[in-house]
């Protein structure tokens, strides 16, 4: 494994980006849809609350299938699930039945598939990575995503004025095929020691054990803690900046595509700037700081009028989110048992899919009868506050050093 460790990655990372451009083609298409369409915070919260509850039900499970069973094959399986959904939903729109509540269900379909993913990848990145390049291959790969996250809602909103939505679903589905083929054909990694063991599973068990071990890890459990804090607070900048966009600086469909663009573009630099430099020695230190900004940015968003200034604070919150995704990731995956990553990664998963849909059905019923820009100048100071809480944990700054695992 060592010595095709980077052709490992280069398939692998191929695969994702190819499966995450069509998945980013379908969901700007529907979150733009039903902004255009509606201009309703009741609206954009349901379309989000069926994205994220799937999700939320099935990361325990997902956790421990990411421990026990080939990683790589769930990662296909849940490609494949996502390609067949998206397949339904177009030809349902050319049938006819283009209506919101079939968006709404198909995104819960979508979700499906991602709740089994994101465990899987999160466990599956340390066996094909040697530990000591695991912060620069997360940080190449928050670039890639951000790459594709620039070209994506160009693209969608070029093809919404083009053509219909039903070809961007249509691209999904080809993006898909093409992913899972690459990891099947071509990505030859062999199973983890636990899934190649033939032992009976009990979930129940695997994931009261998996429970346990979180409970018994300080700086694990505190920093899920604080990710709970986070994403609810973290929802109006997450997904109302595009109907405040809409509301206070114009309906154009270009608007939606700069503030995405931007956003990206931030992201990519970011990522860039994990790759070469790494952050502080210590990755706690990177993730407050990447937090401090996220919270002064989300206020600044509240306040400014301008809109080429609007879109500068939303590079700069781009920039921010791969100096806490990174180090954050890669906390975990250096300092947790590699037989309980695949159940700590979908805790983590089941926190950000029920902490962001709690926020939108406080923030964005809200939304509707506040304006808002109080909305970010509100949750933005607290975001600020919050921070404190990251470099103030003993157990956190301890774990951030750079040593051995945590046990």
């Amino acid at each position: 494994m060592i010595n095709n460790w980077k052709k490992n990655v280069v398939l692998f990372l191929l695969s994702q980006t190819l499966s995450l451009f069509g998945s980013s083609l379908v969901q700007y298409a529907i979150m733009w849809y039903i902004t255009l369409n509606t201009k309703s915070g009741v609206m954009m919260t349901i379309s989000i609350i069926c994205g994220f509850v799937p999700t939320f039900f099935l990361s325990p499970f997902a956790g421990v299938w990411a421990d026990r069973y080939n990683r790589k094959i769930l990662i296909m399986l849940s490609d494949a699930f996502i390609a067949i959904a998206t397949l339904l939903l177009a030809i349902l729109f050319l049938l006819g039945y283009d209506s919101l509540g079939l968006l709404f269900v198909m995104s819960a379909f979508r979700a499906i598939g991602s709740g089994i993913q994101t465990p899987a990848i999160g466990a599956f990145i340390p066996q094909i990575v040697p530990e000591d390049q695991l912060t620069r291959v997360n940080g190449i790969n928050g670039s890639i995503q951000a790459m594709v996250m620039l070209i994506s809602p160009m693209l969608s909103g070029a093809l919404l004025t083009m053509a219909t939505i039903e070809t961007i679903f249509f691209i999904d589905v080809f993006t898909a095929a093409i992913a899972v083929l690459v990891l099947l054909f071509f990505l030859k990694v062999p199973a983890h020691t636990k899934a190649q063991n033939q032992e009976k599973i009990d979930y129940f068990k695997d994931l009261q054990a998996g429970i346990i071990y979180i409970r018994n890890q300080a700086y694990v459990r505190k920093f899920f803690v604080f990710c709970a804090f986070f994403f609810f607070l973290v929802a109006p900048v997450a997904f109302l900046t595009p109907l405040q966009v809409t509301r206070s600086f114009g309906e154009d469909v270009w608007r939606l595509t700069a503030i995405e663009i931007t956003f990206s573009v931030g992201m990519m630099l970011g990522g860039v700037t994990m790759a070469s430099w790494g952050g502080f020695s210590n990755k706690v230190f990177t993730m407050t700081l990447s937090s401090f900004v996220i919270g002064i940015c989300t206020l600044a968003l509240g306040v400014v009028s301008i809109f080429w200034l609007y879109l500068l604070i939303m590079g700069i919150v781009g920039i921010a989110i791969p100096f806490f995704n990174t180090p954050s990731t890669v906390l975990l995956q250096e300092k947790v048992d590699p037989d309980y990553l695949g159940r700590v990664f979908g805790v983590m998963g089941m926190i950000s899919s029920s902490m962001m849909p709690l926020g939108m059905l406080v923030f964005g019923p809200m939304s509707d009868v506040i304006q808002i820009e109080l909305l970010l100048i509100g949750t933005g100071f607290l975001l600020f506050i919050q921070s404190f809480f990251l470099i103030g944990s003993k157990d956190l700054v301890e774990a951030g050093k750079p040593k051995g695992r945590i046990s």
